[in-house]
């Protein structure tokens, strides 16, 4: 069985098992949450009603992604910025679908 979920404002086609990596979510390594926006459920090609199924994942861990370099330039100004960005992620392992 498998459900597309929402979360962090991306939507993620998931599994029993399967693992992922969301948007910063609020807990410790080893919580057990539940997912509650889900969009669309199905078992085996047919659709199941979404309403009746119920997501819930462990936290792995909490992480960060690889960094995202930004530099803007204004040529002829001597205007030159560097900075970097590192997203904060939340790795999840699916637990259950249905």
């Amino acid at each position: 069985m498998f459900a597309v979920v929402r979360t962090g404002g991306k939507q993620y086609r998931v599994a029993a098992g399967d693992k992922i990596a969301v948007e910063k979510l609020a807990g410790e390594a080893g919580e057990t949450i539940t997912l509650g926006d889900i969009l669309l459920a199905g078992n085996d090609g047919d659709v199941v009603d979404a309403s009746k199924v119920s997501v819930s994942a462990e936290i792995i861990a909490q992480a960060k992604s690889e960094k995202v370099v930004v530099f803007k330039k204004r040529r002829r100004h001597n205007y030159r910025r560097k900075n970097g960005h590192r997203q904060q992620l939340t790795l999840l392992r699916i637990v259950s679908v249905g």
